[in-house]
């Protein structure tokens, strides 16, 4: 990651947008305070549904410590029952559980 002044910015730009094409991230100060970053060309990120995507999630998405979920063919995950476990037996399980909390 490079740090620019705006003054020299102003100067070299095409050189500066040439190292961001090559995926340098590039942050431009004006008088020693970050003011913004040229950044890589970002592959296309998929909105979130129905929503655009916070710039928390698009920081994330660029840095690779957030991955959008896939879906493969729009069905719901697939479920993996427990063998024998029934849907009363969970929701006693549950009931117990909240027990302890009141």
């Amino acid at each position: 990651m490079r740090t620019v002044g705006l003054k020299v910015l102003k100067n070299k730009l095409s050189e500066y947008v040439r190292l961001a094409a090559a995926g340098e991230t590039v942050v431009i100060t004006d008088r020693g305070r970050v003011v913004a970053e040229l950044v890589p060309p970002q592959p296309h990120i998929p909105a979130g549904e129905g929503r655009p995507l916070s710039a928390f999630e698009l920081r994330g998405l660029r840095e690779g410590w957030l991955r959008p979920a896939t879906i493969r063919d729009g069905s719901p995950p697939p479920r993996k029952p427990i063998p024998g476990y029934t849907l009363e037996q969970l929701l006693a399980d549950l009931d117990r559980d909240r027990e302890d909390r009141v």
